[in-house]
């Protein structure tokens, strides 16, 4: 039975349904893009059509008399995850690299099981915990001190001014930042496994320290899953729903500071399209185009990163 067995796999009729099933389910990821493309561009055409290019810059969002922009959505998405990949980053980064150089063995698997549990915490119970434990607590207590002290520094103190709302784009890039830790940190941890330990045991042979062997040696080999973990936290920061609407503020007026309630595309979707009708739904189907538009660029643009650095080793 088993010498049939393996003469009908070894039939050339097997070889093909396995080569063309291979190809149709890679070539299918590029055909369900672009029907989200077009289902995006079919529903947001009576805004691109009534709009123009001038949805991209303009502020305004009035549902009464029918006006919409995309700007305030557009900017208050970019600075949320902007603030975020700046938390999470060197926090990611440390938690990598005490787990794979630094920690003993029998508490590096309780350290990653608890990394792995905070990605499994659904985004609502963030931003549940966001609003009534964290925010009143930042209202209070950190937002104020940090409006003082850092709100009269030429240059940089606009970016902290304003009231204490405890709300608002910091707090949701804070917010966004302990979410993505976890892909970031469990990617770089990962990649940071593969390292070949004779790299590292010959740095630390000639006098390497700790850092020394991180910044010159892991870091170095692993730059491409590096980044790749930074963009899949920055996807996730860019897309987020639910976190980012309980305390980001859902006002559509631009910024004053990063202490500023505002709103963003994902928040602004959630909020309003389940009312929305007629030019509103377009709308709003427009901004879910443009998230899209920006998570391919930022994709690119990574891409792009990685082979740059890569034709630099190559020409060294």
């Amino acid at each position: 039975m088993h010498k049939i067995d393996n003469k009908c796999l070894n039939h050339p009729w097997v070889e093909g349904v396995f080569r063309n099933t291979t190809r149709f389910f890679a070539i299918f990821v590029f055909i369900l893009l672009a029907a989200i493309l077009v289902s995006l561009v079919i529903g947001s055409w009576d805004s691109l059509r009534e709009f123009g290019i001038a949805f991209l810059w303009t502020n305004e969002w009035d549902p009464v008399q029918n006006q919409y922009g995309a700007l305030v959505p557009i900017v208050g998405t970019l600075i949320s995850a902007g603030i975020a990949l700046l938390i999470a980053v060197p926090i990611s980064l440390g938690i990598a690299t005490f787990l794979t150089e630094l920690a003993p063995d029998w508490l590096k698997r309780p350290i990653g099981t608890a990394v792995e549990m905070l990605a499994a915490i659904p985004s609502i119970i963030y931003g549940m915990w966001a609003l009534f434990v964290f925010v009143p607590l930042f209202q209070e207590y950190v937002q104020p001190h940090l409006i003082d002290i850092l709100g009269d520094i030429p240059l940089i103190g606009a970016l902290f001014s304003g009231a204490p709302f405890g709300i608002g784009l910091f707090t949701a890039g804070l917010v966004l930042g302990i979410m993505i830790i976890p892909f970031i940190a469990s990617v770089m941890r990962d990649v940071f496994s593969v390292v070949p330990p004779m790299l590292k045991e010959s740095a630390y042979g000639l006098g390497s320290t700790t850092w020394e062997v991180i910044w010159k040696i892991v870091l170095p080999y692993t730059k491409t899953g590096v980044i790749g973990s930074i963009m899949l936290g920055l996807g996730r920061a860019l897309g987020e729903t639910m976190a980012v609407t309980f305390v980001i503020g859902n006002a559509f007026t631009l910024p004053d500071s990063i202490f500023s309630p505002s709103t963003s595309i994902a928040s602004a979707i959630a909020n309003e399209f389940n009312e929305s009708g007629g030019l509103q739904k377009s709308a709003l189907m427009e901004l879910g185009l443009i998230l899209f538009l920006i998570t391919t660029i930022v994709l690119s643009a990574s891409r792009l990163l990685i082979m740059r650095m890569t034709q630099k080793e190559g020409k060294k």
